[in-house]
């Protein structure tokens, strides 16, 4: 049986007000055993904010910990340009 892949999707606007939600997902996606790997959608991202950079961050350190891959799927435009500028490619995959 191939590894469980867990998708998170991201809103238009990635920002402090989608933190609850984003947390949430994050959790349950932990809290499935079976899960040995994350993709955060970013297809629909047009914006973020330095506490989504937070929030990543804060997820690549927690799947480390867990031994859980994590990547970035679908980032473009600005975002792209932002998760680069922050060098998030040093923690995730980007593709």
């Amino acid at each position: 049986m191939a590894d469980a892949i867990a998708v998170i999707r991201l809103p238009n606007r990635f920002d402090f007000s989608h933190h609850k939600l984003f947390s949430q997902h994050t959790e349950e996606a932990f809290a499935r055993g079976e899960v040995k790997s994350i993709e955060v959608d970013f297809s629909q991202v047009q914006y973020l904010d330095s506490s989504a950079l937070g929030m990543l961050v804060l997820l690549a350190k927690k799947a480390s910990t867990q031994n859980v891959s994590v990547s970035i799927k679908g980032a473009q435009g600005t975002a792209l340009d932002i998760l680069m500028m922050a060098n998030l490619n040093k923690l995730y995959s980007i593709k």
